[in-house]
């Protein structure tokens, strides 16, 4: 069983890696861009997720700008940990820089070896390292060399090949370096809506002696079991269905309205922006209101008439 609250055990589990070895599935929140931040990792934490990712952040500006600093990375020391930072890098001291500023901050790295998107693929990021092991294998032994914490995590987030064996291959080496965990989305470079191969995640969960999490259309904590039996995976990923019902690893079927009444809460004490809270609201009430209502509420503009439309028609 995947449910059940975490507020308690979160008190006591501040490195990532208890998480891993608690005999739980670990319910984890994606890195999305614009959508993982503080405000929204603070609504999810509260609904039973037990790790959260920032957003992907690209280590080069993060170490030269103090502008990209304050606007990519923003935390608390009150709740919001354990927490993880996602870092887009193909330079191993550059990945080791960005890890210790952010390491008296955060419980780990991770660096991004997955994102498909033509920019990153293009500047030598994301899903293009899958095809560089030793690179990985160096950016990972550098942070591991260079951070003198040894509960601070170094994990990678990886797309499959065509060719599994090259997954696999992958997958050892970096085990060999240190890693601590690997998140496998479940789809090649080129696959985007296609199914997810669950099964060449039980492959890799089958080769490795880490941890290894899951990761792909994972929509309800019903799939999250289901996924976890599939694959015998330790830990499952979620982002879009995050999106769609932050209450989801608590077992709601669709987002109660106590979650939109915390989301307003917490966005108005962050000082969220109005396109982001509003965008929130937007994928939380997708399976709750009607094609008329969308109609209406996807277009306000303000947050005074997103407040007293939930008002009026929710009570919130």
């Amino acid at each position: 069983m995947i449910g059940g609250t975490t507020e308690t055990k979160q008190c006591q589990l501040k490195d990532p890696m208890d998480l891993f070895h608690s005999g739980q599935v670990v319910k984890i929140c994606a890195p999305m861009v614009r959508y993982s931040k503080l405000a929204f990792r603070t609504l999810v934490r509260k609904y039973s997720c037990d790790l959260c990712y920032t957003p992907m952040i690209v280590a080069a500006d993060f170490v030269r700008s103090a502008k990209a600093r304050d606007s990519e990375f923003t935390t608390n020391k009150v709740g919001d940990r354990p927490l993880i930072v996602q870092f887009a890098a193909k330079e191993a001291q550059v990945l080791c820089d960005a890890a210790s500023i952010v390491c008296p901050f955060a419980d780990g790295i991770d660096l991004n070896c997955g994102c498909p998107q033509r920019w990153a693929m293009a500047e030598g990021y994301g899903a293009c390292l899958i095809n560089k092991p030793e690179l990985v294998q160096d950016m990972v032994r550098h942070v591991r060399n260079q951070i003198d914490n040894p509960r601070f995590s170094v994990s990678i987030k990886i797309r499959i090949h065509e060719d599994l064996k090259r997954t696999v291959d992958l997958c050892q080496k970096a085990e060999a370096t240190g890693v601590s965990w690997i998140t496998v989305h479940g789809r090649s470079v080129e696959e985007r809506h296609q199914p997810v191969h669950y099964d060449a995640i039980k492959i890799i969960k089958q080769s490795m002696s880490i941890p290894v999490v899951a990761n792909g259309d994972i929509k309800t904590l019903k799939d999250a079991e289901n996924v976890h039996h599939l694959t015998g995976a330790d830990g499952v990923m979620v982002a879009r269905g995050l999106l769609a019902n932050p209450a989801m690893f608590a077992g709601y079927e669709e987002t109660p309205l106590k979650c939109i009444q915390d989301w307003v809460d917490i966005a108005l004490e962050h000082g969220t922006p109005f396109t982001c809270f509003h965008h929130h609201l937007m994928y939380m009430m997708e399976r709750v209101t009607s094609k008329q209502e969308k109609k209406v509420f996807n277009v306000l503009s303000s947050t005074s008439a997103v407040l007293d439309y939930l008002n009026d028609h929710y009570g919130v």
